[in-house]
């Protein structure tokens, strides 16, 4: 590895383990957990799929999506039965990657991309106001000022430096400067310590203390199910986001099962579970970190927090860190998209609308069903109006039709009406050569059309099936 890109990447990766600290721990404490545990899920997770996974660049943590998810079954059972949750979803991970099933992600259409991306950027910014308040109340006077000014501050140096040198990862430079001028000053301002304390020792290896028996996978399977569908969902979204920005290609399987075995890792370990991370992995991307060094510092680097750099850690100001994330929301967001709008089909400007939405006050599974649901019920309706049929009557007195279009469940309905078995002659041609048969509904369709010609006493011939066709109706038990 050149020199250059050694020091990018280790810059980019120090830079990145300063967000995810804060992030980490916050999510601990949405699912009731210690923030021991987020910290450990985002030391084992991060490296692992740093060292092992299909995306270089991309960064793992103990991520929010996955902390919602659980917070029912801590409550419920206690940290020992998540543990034993985070094990079986990593299982569930690999299974996935191993099934060579991360393909599937291509369905998700790009409107689809857009309103993931822009649902998550307004996610971060709002998770960031909740540093503005004092328990359950806003801060107010000059605490609120203060405050303002810093996280001002943090914005304006990670927008000005990259103008005077790219020497540096900006943000690494706001945080750092932030927190020494509130050191040296000694402002009155909320530090990381404010969150939690950070120091503890080496995780260790032990498996989760439950029973191991029928009635605990009762309790566990669907909300590792669950888990697992939500990080492989977010964690294939942000690999397609990651492979865009970088315009390189990663490798979605081998990443399945990279996170599914970080996770088994991280459950035996008393760590949670998680996925990739678009604002950290963001922050990483924008400090040039490319490589797969960039991860496993800022894996290491959590560690080391937690071992021996509590002290420290604990004087980073909040206010660097919160106007750090909203660069990194601002650049998230897709503003492209706003902008071509009035230019796109309307159903794809809902779906963007509709994603973002969802996603916003909901969770991303949701919000990324929701928009394939919509997409492809908009695909259906459009490839069904495309359907239509020529007609002509031969020299012989022969009445000849040819379809053209996909011939499916939303389009039955239009190939039948193409058809007047009652005014028609005894003899019917139907001509397939531009017609797609595509599931059962399409073979019920021809056989209910051959029987409306059968019970006007006449005879359908059926000519020019494509071998597919032919296949699909013989499986059926249909004749051609």
């Amino acid at each position: 590895m050149k020199p250059a890109r050694l020091r990018a990447d280790v810059l980019a990766g120090l830079t990145t383990s300063f967000a995810l600290v804060p992030e980490c721990i916050a999510f601990a404490l949405v699912a009731h957990l210690n923030p021991l545990m987020g910290l450990y899920g985002a030391f084992i997770i991060c490296t692992l799929t740093a060292l092992f996974g299909g995306r270089p660049g991309m960064i793992s943590g103990a991520a929010g999506s996955m902390a919602v998810v659980i917070v029912a079954l801590v409550v419920q059972h206690g940290a020992q039965y998540l543990l034993a949750t985070v094990l079986l979803g990593g299982l569930l991970m690999i299974l996935f990657g191993v099934l060579r099933l991360g393909k599937l992600v291509r369905l998700v259409p790009y409107p689809v991309m857009l309103g993931f991306v822009n649902g998550l950027a307004i996610v971060i910014a709002m998770a960031q106001l909740e540093h503005f308040k004092s328990g359950e109340q806003w801060l107010s006077g000059t605490p609120l000022y203060l405050m303002i000014g810093l996280v001002a501050l943090t914005m304006l140096v990670v927008y000005v430096l990259p103008r005077l040198t790219r020497s540096v990862p900006p943000a690494l430079v706001a945080i750092v400067g932030v927190g020494l001028l509130v050191y040296l000053l000694d402002l009155p301002t909320r530090t990381l310590g404010d969150m939690a304390h950070i120091a503890g020792g080496l995780p260790q290896l032990a498996w989760p203390q439950v029973p191991w028996t029928l009635d605990t996978l009762k309790i566990i399977a669907p909300y590792a199910l669950l888990m697992a569908m939500v990080g492989l969902l977010e964690t294939l979204l942000t690999l397609n986001l990651t492979d865009e920005i970088t315009e390189s290609r990663g490798f979605p399987d081998r990443e399945c099962v990279a996170l599914g075995a970080a996770n088994m890792v991280s459950g035996m370990c008393g760590g949670m579970g998680g996925c990739a991370m678009i604002g950290q992995t963001m922050i990483n991307l924008s400090s040039n970190g490319r490589g797969r060094l960039s991860g496993v510092v800022a894996g290491g680097m959590i560690l080391l927090f937690v071992l021996f750099l509590s002290p420290l850690i604990e004087r980073i100001p909040l206010a660097a860190l919160v106007g750090v994330m909203f660069v990194v929301a601002q650049q998230t967001f897709a503003w492209a998209s706003l902008r071509v709008l009035h230019k796109v089909p309307v159903s794809d400007v809902l779906a963007i609308i509709a994603v973002t939405v969802v996603t916003v006050f909901t969770d991303l599974a949701m919000a990324v069903l929701f928009g394939i649901i919509l997409a492809a019920i908009n695909f259906a309706w459009q490839h069904a109006r495309e359907l239509y049929a020529d007609s002509h009557v031969d020299s012989d007195g022969n009445k000849h039709y040819q379809v053209h279009g996909t011939l499916f469940f939303a389009s039955t309905a239009a190939f039948l009406n193409q058809f007047e078995p009652a005014q028609d002659p005894d003899g019917v041609t139907l001509d397939c050569k531009h017609l797609s048969f595509v599931d059962y509904s399409a073979v019920a369709a021809l056989q209910t059309l051959r029987e409306r010609y059968s019970k006007a006493g006449k005879h359908l011939r059926v000519v020019h099936l494509s071998e597919r066709c032919k296949k699909l109706l013989k499986r059926a038990g249909a004749q051609h």
